[in-house]
């Protein structure tokens, strides 16, 4: 028996050492497949890695490497088409599409996406809750391999417990004791029931409250309206016609003018001025149906077209009112002009602007002369007016065969325009009459001259004319000859009867209404033609002319030499004295310059001189000072009437003093201009002593 529980106690202690002997061996050859398996493992990646490596990539330095490339990443597809054409219903034509669609869709998926508050939601809610009240109450038994591994793990146990230590009995049998005491509370904790599974909750396809909405915008559908009127209604006629019947049919017109005329001759002549002192006239029954609404509606029609216009140049208007360039007080002794309206009318575009004149009672209207300076283009001309209330269409608009030279407003009657035409003519327009025809007009008969008009005056009630013969005629036998062709003259302000005259070749007469075959005086001017000579306003001796020369010269009528000389550097095209001022004047250039002086700041150059025509090939003709506003027009070759406004150190006035009241009037202006020629006369005085 000693023996055999010897043998048994071995047997067992031999049994759990071998076994973890084993289990070592296993484990140690379990460790050396891993190691083998990592180098292995880390040959390959090294192989990846020069294999990943091109044979041609760049060898960068540090540097390049660090170096920042900076790419912009667009979201425009570079395979969309750029050339789609589509029709357009609404211009019947087909038409580039602008805008294309850069999406590149990758994925789609069509789903079905339930409301969870649906009818059809709440169905499948109730199925899913019958069917996990369905699940079964019992579990099933263990199958045979969920035993096979649960021996497995109870082996393993055992294994385990037995072999922690080998070389001591006692331990050994301590070990084998702890071990079956673990097996038999495993096989107890086994040997309970396990709890029933809970059955998985069925998920709904659509656990969020969501609904899929879309939205179009609706197109505008076409709409086509028409409207058809009665048609006139038409009556077929036939005949055949000779020369006979067309001389028959010009008698008879002849006949039936000839019978107005005398009808007209036999009229007493109370009845004929009561006539055109109302304006009326004989009209048919359709023609006083047709008239009397246009003409009630003519004034209203008038009225709205203003408000129209001054809606639309609202800026401009601003400007004319209240607008005044500030930076003038940085610029001592210079000013600007700023542009304002421009009045151009489309059948005055190849006619040059040959006379602007204001009216002298309605200081918003003036009257323009268009016609050509050119004797091989010579053509039809034109007389317009314009207000500065509605710079987009004249007022009044007259035609003539030939170009219009000068004009001029009577003071008195400022309803009356005399008019100088190339072919010699005078005419005279009255506005007060609703005809395109000049009330009177000159003829060959009457005494006409046989060369251009270049200037008329309606002094009073007499044309004074200026003709391009070199002969000036006027009222009571008045009748000059001069030694050239006259090419300007002008009447003096406060002494009626005496006037200047400048000549073609530069020369500049002065004259007397009380002497027809005389000349009170000659002044050698100019060396070219005198475009333009004038009285200054104020001053009562004093006159400027302007010439081709390239110069402009203010002169004191009782010296023959100039007292102010100023060379533009261009042929000079008109000048004009400014109305508010004696020492103020401005003259236009051929160079589309316009240059204002006044000496009472400056007596050598100019405050201002700025470029107003722009094109080229264009040329500045006329300018003019509002009586008024401080405002100016100008008038160049291609029909366009600029008007500009002065800033304000181009119309300087005296600064009122504390205490003191500023002087005005033309005797003020007058002593002004007096100072600055007693000292242009002083030399002269002094030389003389």
């Amino acid at each position: 028996m000693p023996a055999k529980a010897a043998d048994k106690r071995r047997q067992d202690v031999s049994g759990p050492s071998r076994g973890k002997a084993s289990k070592a061996g296993k484990a140690g050859s379990k460790k050396r497949d891993e190691d083998v398996s990592t180098e292995a493992g880390d040959a390959l990646g090294d192989l990846a890695r020069a294999l990943v490596k091109s044979p041609d990539q760049l060898e960068l330095t540090e540097a390049e490497l660090k170096q920042e490339i900076t790419r912009t990443l667009t979201a425009d597809n570079p395979q969309a088409p750029q050339n789609i054409v589509r029709f357009s219903f609404k211009e019947r034509e087909y038409k580039l599409v602008d805008y294309l669609d850069q999406t590149a869709i990758h994925f789609s998926l069509n789903g079905n996406l339930i409301p969870k508050d649906s009818d059809e939601g709440r169905r499948q809610s109730i199925r899913s809750n019958i069917e996990a009240e369905k699940a079964p109450d019992e579990t099933p038994a263990e199958t045979s391999e969920q035993a096979e591994i649960k021996d497995e793990e109870q082996t393993g146990d055992t294994e385990a417990a037995g072999g922690e230590e080998g070389g001591e009995e006692e331990g050994a049998a301590e070990e084998v004791t702890e071990a079956a005491e673990a097996a038999e509370a495993a096989e107890a904790a086994e040997a309970e029931e396990p709890p029933p599974p809970k059955a998985p909750e069925k998920k709904l396809p659509n656990q969020f409250n969501f609904i899929e909405r879309a939205s179009t915008t609706p197109f505008n559908p076409l709409r086509e309206k028409g409207c058809q009127t009665e048609p006139i209604p038409s009556l077929n006629f036939s005949a055949t016609v000779h020369q006979w019947d067309i001389y028959d049919a010009y008698v008879e017109e002849l006949q039936r003018m000839e019978k107005a005329k005398e009808k007209e001759k036999t009229k007493p002549q109370a009845v004929k001025k009561e006539e055109e002192k109302r304006g009326l006239r004989k009209l048919s029954h359709v023609e006083v149906q047709h008239v009397e609404p246009i003409t009630r509606v003519a004034k209203a029609a008038k009225i709205a077209e203003r408000m129209v216009n001054l809606n639309t140049f609202d800026d401009i208007a601003q400007d004319f009112k209240y607008f005044e360039d500030a930076s003038d007080e940085f610029r001592a002794q210079q000013g600007t002009l700023l542009p304002l309206w421009n009045f151009q009318y489309e059948k005055t575009k190849k006619l040059a602007v040959t006379a602007i004149s204001w009216n002298p009672k309605y200081k918003d209207l003036f009257a323009v002369g268009y016609g050509s300076y050119d004797f091989m283009k010579q053509g039809h001309g034109m007389l317009l007016l314009y207000t500065l209330k509605n710079p987009s269409f004249p007022e009044y608009i007259f035609s003539s065969d030939s170009g219009v030279m000068c004009l001029d407003f009577n003071s008195e009657h400022p309803h009356l325009i005399a008019v100088g035409f190339y072919d010699g003519n005078v005419a005279i327009y009255n506005l007060r009459k609703e005809t395109s025809q000049p009330s009177y007009k000159s003829s060959a008969a009457s005494g006409k001259h046989s060369g251009p008009v270049w200037q008329n005056e309606l002094v009073h009630m007499d044309v004074i004319k200026l003709s391009g013969e070199g002969t000036m005629q006027g009222p009571e036998g008045l009748q000059l000859q001069t030694l050239g062709c006259g090419t300007s003259f002008d009447f003096h302000k406060k002494i009626d009867y005496l006037f200047l005259v400048g000549t073609e070749e530069g020369k500049i007469y002065k004259c007397s209404k009380s002497y027809s075959s005389r000349f009170l005086d000659v002044f050698e001017a100019h060396h070219m033609a005198v475009d333009t000579v004038s009285w200054n306003p104020f001053h009562l001796k004093v006159f400027i002319s302007c010439s081709s020369d390239w110069t402009v010269k203010i002169w004191d009528h009782t010296i023959k030499t100039p007292m102010f000389v100023y060379d533009l550097s261009c042929a000079v095209g008109d000048v004009a004295w400014s109305p508010y001022s004696s020492t103020v004047f401005a003259a236009v250039t051929i160079d589309g310059k316009a240059h204002v002086f006044d000496l009472n700041i400056n007596k050598h150059e100019a405050l201002c001189t700025q470029l107003v025509v722009t094109r080229k090939k264009n040329k500045t003709t006329h300018i003019q000072f509002n009586p008024v506003f401080p405002v100016i027009i100008v008038g160049d070759e291609r029909g366009l009437i600029t008007s500009l406004k002065l800033s304000p150190n181009l119309r300087k006035m005296p600064k009122e003093k504390k205490g003191q009241e500023v002087k005005k009037g033309p005797e003020v202006e007058m002593a002004k201009l007096e100072k600055l020629l007693s000292l242009v006369r002083e030399p002269e005085a002094k030389a003389e002593t």
